[in-house]
């Protein structure tokens, strides 16, 4: 038996829903992330990589292409998520990841191209049936991921709520494709998403005035250099 098989074996059922191993393994994993990334530490990144190479097997077996393809979208943007929080751009004063609030313009681009790839998604998964039973749904989800991922990678709280939005269609599609596990998943991902919004939320509030200070510092230093 290979390990592709393994992934892919009932590790148990319950409330008469079978959950195989990739499912529960998977997800797990990806709630560890979602926990490192609420804690800011660059680690949340390869375990999101992990989550998704995991995953890719757990859709593959429920035959939910599309759902293949946000698994290997999620594994090239986690990839790109984890190089952004290492070059350092992000850096707080006490060395942690900085975060903030998105600029109007930065959230229009953000809805804008979350929408327009929802429905470019769409409407590929409608042509191709073969891609997924749920095209709109799964294309919601597919972008939504995305949108959340990149806004995570920019320091962004509103990535917070963009996976908030993935989540009130996750659980029931999750449900619907026999990933009974998925399903469960999502839900404790509300809590800790709601938790995470807390905490990102009051630290970007820290931040700024943090980057605040600092701008005022050289001024003050260089009115005191004229006297």
């Amino acid at each position: 038996m290979n390990v592709f098989e393994w992934l892919n074996n009932e590790a148990f059922t319950v409330f008469g829903q079978r959950v195989i191993w990739s499912d529960m393994l998977g997800n797990t994993i990806g709630l560890i992330a979602l926990a490192l990334g609420w804690r800011r530490s660059i680690a949340t990144w390869p375990a999101q990589f992990l989550s998704g190479l995991i995953l890719v097997g757990a859709f593959a077996y429920a035959h939910l292409a599309g759902g293949v393809g946000k698994q290997l979208l999620v594994i090239v943007v986690a990839l790109w998520g984890w190089y952004q929080w290492r070059r350092g751009n992000q850096q707080a004063q006490d060395g942690s990841i900085a975060v903030r609030f998105a600029s109007w313009r930065e959230r229009g681009v953000l809805a804008l191209g979350t929408a327009l790839g929802t429905v470019a998604v769409g409407i590929l998964f409608s042509l191709v049936p073969a891609l997924s039973w749920s095209p709109w749904a799964d294309a919601y989800i597919f972008v939504g991921t995305l949108a959340a991922m990149v806004a995570q990678a920019r320091g962004l709280v509103e990535f917070w709520f963009a996976w908030l939005l993935v989540d009130v269609v996750g659980v029931p599609l999750a449900f619907s494709s026999g990933l009974a596990f998925s399903g469960l998943v999502y839900v404790v991902y509300l809590g800790l998403v709601l938790w995470g919004l807390r905490a990102w939320w009051q630290r970007s509030r820290s931040d700024a005035l943090a980057r605040a200070g600092t701008r005022r510092e050289p001024a003050l230093g260089s009115t005191g250099a004229a006297l």
